[in-house]
């Protein structure tokens, strides 16, 4: 089970592209999402089960077009009961990235069937 399972991670690309956000900055907002989602759930079983072997993690990291967007994925995913972390940067008050909770792929994968890997 644990082959499958599969971390999403959705960063907004303007914040590279239009905002000229330095790199290291963007990667940051990648990371304070998975970690906040990770000790959110921290008692879940899908967590428990991708945590366990961390040398074999697995995640997708995609790109949202802008805030509007990634706000939008953050409602599909609760209208769906998916587990995820919206990160608001602080103290500008806007969302950077969104991390899912480690699921099974078959499972989450059509949430983010329009986002396109983040380069």
């Amino acid at each position: 089970m644990a082959a499958s399972m599969v971390q999403y991670v959705v960063v907004r690309g303007d914040l590279l592209h239009s905002l000229k956000w330095p790199t290291g900055a963007v990667i940051a907002q990648a990371c304070h999402a998975c970690t906040a989602v990770l000790h959110l759930y921290k008692e879940d079983e899908n967590v428990v089960t991708y945590t366990a072997d961390l040398d074999n993690m697995h995640k997708v990291v995609l790109e949202a077009k802008n805030e509007e967007s990634l706000r939008g994925l953050a409602e599909k995913l609760q209208e769906g009961n998916v587990d995820h972390k919206l990160w608001i940067e602080q103290p500008e008050n806007y969302a950077t990235c969104l991390a899912a909770k480690p699921y099974p792929k078959e499972e989450i994968q059509r949430y983010f069937k329009k986002f396109k890997l983040f380069k």
